[in-house]
């Protein structure tokens, strides 16, 4: 006889968009990355994709993805750009892609943290876009420094850690609901991206 502990309802896992290896973020949800590298993480998430991707950030940002630059990991072509003029209609923006379910990624570069309120309705929007959509959504907020926003799925950090033989970053998942926070090495050759050793 099976118990089920604090609740009647069954348990559903979660799908997962993997990121390389056997990490996985949680579909439907809302994540976070920081680092100097948080935006070859929120790529690595694009290649995993079928799709458009929307990325959305202020017009001001100076680091804005270039896509000769992008073309070895996934397609330009799918991208689609969103410049809000103020820096709180990119949480709205993202909130309607979202809710759709449309996608299954959209990223907003964003150039502070967001409070508890506006990352809960990311979450709401998010679920209703996976019950509702076409896909099950995935809510990446790019992050300036070390990060904190309160009340994402995970945090992830991304730092490049390049080597004489080669390039590599350093990731750390530093929050998840589920996890532990860990570290890993990632290192790129011939057959892409994977954890190194």
């Amino acid at each position: 006889m099976t118990t089920q502990l604090l609740s009647r309802r069954k348990h559903r896992p979660r799908a997962g968009l993997p990121l390389m290896g056997d990490l996985t973020l949680k579909q439907g949800r809302l994540h976070e990355c920081c680092g100097r590298a948080r935006q070859l993480f929120a790529l690595l998430l694009a290649a995993q994709t079928q799709g458009p991707v929307f990325w959305i950030a202020p017009p001001w940002v100076s680091d804005h993805l270039n896509p000769d630059g992008i073309s070895g990991l996934t397609d330009p072509g799918r991208f689609v750009f969103v410049h809000p003029e103020r820096p709180e209609d990119s949480l709205w923006v993202l909130e309607e892609i979202l809710r759709s379910g449309v996608v299954a990624l959209a990223v907003a570069d964003i150039p502070g943290l967001p409070g508890l309120t506006p990352v809960r309705r990311l979450h709401l929007a998010a679920e209703t876009g996976a019950a509702e959509g076409q896909h099950k959504p995935l809510g990446l907020l790019l992050t300036p420094g070390d990060g904190g926003a309160q009340g994402v799925e995970s945090r992830w950090r991304l730092d490049p850690a390049h080597r004489p033989e080669g390039e590599g970053w350093h990731l750390r998942r530093l929050r998840a609901r589920t996890e532990p926070e860990m570290g890993w090495q990632v290192a790129r050759d011939m057959q892409g991206f994977r954890l190194a050793g």
